[in-house]
C-alpha cells in the first residue's frame, strides 16, 4: 500500500523515488499509480476495522451503500501484510456498471494513531472525470464516516442495501 496522500488531502510532492519504493516493481502495474486513491486519516487501525466490521451487521446480503457505491463483505485479514481488504464496486454513473475495486486498510506506521486507506482498481479502467470523482467521493464519504467513529447504524452518510 502507498505510504503516501495526494494534494487532495494536504501532501505535496513525490518523488521517483519514493514511488517506486511505495510500490516496488512486478507488485503492481505502473498505472495503478495514479488510477488508485490513496488516504491518510486521524483513526488508528483498530478502530477503522472494528468498524468496518460493525458495518458488515448493518448491510444486507453482504453489501452495504455509501452513496451510490456498495461495500462488499467480508472484510478480508491478511495475516502476513497486516492488512485488510473490502472490495468495493464504485458507482460512475447510472448508465454504467459498477467498477470493481478493492479499498486497502493498513497502518500507517507502527507508531502512529493513523490509518492508510487506498482505493485500487481491479479491471481496466478508462481515466474519465467521472472516475476521479466517484473514487474522490466515495474515499471522502467513507472518511467522513469513519472519522466519526460509531457504528453504521447511527451515520446518515452509509446506508444499506
Amino acid at each position: 500500500m502507498a505510504r503516501f496522500m495526494n494534494m487532495h488531502n494536504g501532501f505535496a510532492g513525490l518523488t521517483a523515488g519514493q514511488l517506486r519504493e511505495a510500490y516496488p516493481a512486478g507488485r503492481m502495474s505502473p498505472p495503478v499509480y495514479w488510477l488508485s486513491f490513496p488516504r491518510i486519516i486521524d483513526v488508528p487501525f483498530e478502530i477503522c476495522v472494528a468498524t468496518l466490521e460493525s458495518w458488515q451487521h448493518a448491510g444486507q446480503d453482504g453489501e452495504l451503500r455509501i452513496g451510490q457505491s456498495l461495500l462488499r463483505w467480508p472484510v478480508e485479514h491478511d495475516r502476513r501484510y497486516g492488512t485488510c481488504r473490502v472490495e468495493v464496486g464504485l458507482a460512475r454513473g447510472p448508465l454504467r456498471p459498477p467498477l470493481r475495486m478493492t479499498l486497502e486498510i493498513d497502518r500507517w506506521s507502527t507508531s502512529s494513531s493513523r490509518t492508510a486507506l487506498e482505493l485500487i482498481p481491479r479491471q481496466l479502467v478508462r481515466p474519465t472525470a467521472a472516475y476521479f470523482q466517484s473514487g474522490h467521493l466515495l474515499l471522502d464519504s467513507l472518511t467522513h464516516c469513519l472519522l466519526q467513529h460509531r457504528p453504521a447504524q447511527r451515520l446518515a452518510c452509509v446506508t444499506a442495501t
